[in-house]
């Protein structure tokens, strides 16, 4: 199936291959219950740990909104692109190294060590992103993007096996070691699948679109920047969808990144979790694609509203959550939307933006989504501590969910952008 696609855009898409083993094993399964036990360990309430890694997430997404329209500008220039991703891709891989040898117990550096790792994945992943333009055309995007997530469903599903296993049998004692060091072992699986599947995009993909160099690159970026804000109202739908996409994407990202946090609340077993999480891995694979053909027969457009619907029944049904059948439920209904959402955001913003640009303006769709993840984590954890029930946090997203949509109905089809344009 692979040989319908070009060299670049198999390069391209293998990164979510590679990048999922951070996303699976560090933001949504084995770090979150290894932190919540090491919380626990140091005498923190279940409730307050919840709290305090959405928190975390709130700073380190905050930062990265600040910097990445900025750094997003200086990488239009012919030759940066790559370097940025470089940089980011380096400090989430190292920083993730890092966690292996924090302390037990030491909950407070480990989420120090996460917020750096963090940093690294979400400011690597901006570039990517921006590299869409660089490998393939407007109307292949939907089918790319879409392709991408599946990949990486798959890819993130493969790590996270054999974190499993050495887990399982770290518990049942078959294997001589504890918990603690399996799931560290899972770390270096997460760093190690990382690296090497990385290099393919290293390797192939290159910086297509760019503006020429300037004698200081630094300097014109800013002013660039403020052109571009000051003119903002030449890019109308473009900012419609932004303003969307801060809405629905918050919930979203939330959702992924507390998912075990607020299971484990809830009672659900360790074991229970990340079994559900490897499962619904599997099945948001086909779904991804299937939203990537469906938005060619139908539209981006259509098919972002479906999500966001399948999102809206998400947050009402978690809210009544008490049982692992619950949570299996949840994860599935989760799983039909989560990567289709995400591909399609991608694939509908990058047709809607000027190709030279992309940097820059891939770094404004990085603020809108990563200042939304500032919001709906603190949400979240307000909600929590305040009412003292995980399950009100997740309900209280459902806001988000609906703001999105009715924004969403201002921007135009994919046949009338591809008219425009």
């Amino acid at each position: 199936m692979m040989k319908r696609y070009t060299k670049q855009e198999t390069s391209w898409m293998l990164y979510d291959w590679a990048s999922n083993a951070f996303s699976i094993i560090i933001t949504t399964a084995v770090f979150p219950i290894f932190y919540k036990a090491q919380a626990t360990l140091s005498g923190v309430d279940g409730a307050d740990s919840t709290a305090y890694l959405g928190y975390t997430i709130a700073i380190f997404t905050f930062i990265l909104a600040i910097i990445g329209p900025i750094l997003g500008t200086i990488a239009d220039y012919e030759g940066y692109k790559k370097k940025f991703f470089i940089s980011f891709l380096s400090l989430g891989i190292f920083s993730t190294f890092a966690l292996i040898f924090v302390p037990e117990g030491e909950w407070l550096l480990l989420l120090i060590f996460y917020t750096l790792a963090s940093l690294g994945s979400t400011g690597a992943n901006l570039f990517y992103d921006a590299f869409l333009v660089d490998v393939t055309e407007n109307k292949r995007m939907n089918k790319v993007s879409a392709r991408g997530f599946g990949l990486g469903y798959i890819g993130g599903a493969i790590p996270f096996v054999f974190s499993i296993a050495v887990i399982l049998l770290a518990q049942q004692g078959i294997i001589p070691i504890s918990s603690t060091t399996a799931s560290k072992i899972a770390f270096l699986i997460a760093c190690i699948w990382w690296t090497i599947f990385s290099i393919p995009l290293l390797k192939n993909v290159k910086q297509v679109h760019a503006i020429k160099r300037d004698p200081k690159p630094i300097r014109t970026s800013f002013l660039r920047l403020k052109e571009t804000v000051t003119h903002i109202r030449e890019y109308k739908y473009l900012t419609i969808f932004l303003i969307a996409y801060f809405f629905y994407i918050d919930g979203v990202g939330t959702i992924i990144s507390m998912s075990t946090a607020y299971g484990t609340d809830v009672g659900v077993d360790a074991t229970v979790l990340l079994i559900v999480l490897f499962v619904t891995q599997i099945v948001a694979a086909p779904f991804a694609i299937l939203y990537g053909r469906l938005a060619d027969r139908f539209s981006a457009k259509i098919m972002l509203n479906v999500g966001i619907m399948i999102y809206i029944v998400v947050c009402i049904y978690g809210y009544f959550l008490e049982t692992a059948v619950d949570f299996w439920i949840l994860a599935m209904l989760v799983a039909t939307s989560q990567g289709g959402l995400q591909a399609l955001s991608r694939s509908y913003f990058a047709k809607l933006i000027p190709k030279h640009k992309s940097n820059e303006f891939f770094g404004f769709y990085n603020i809108f989504g990563k200042f939304a993840s500032v919001t709906g984590p603190l949400l979240v954890g307000v909600t929590s501590q305040v009412t003292g029930k995980s399950n009100a946090g997740i309900l209280s997203l459902i806001v988000l969910f609906v703001i999105g949509m009715i924004v969403l109905f201002f921007v135009p089809s994919d046949k009338k952008i591809k008219a425009m344009s």
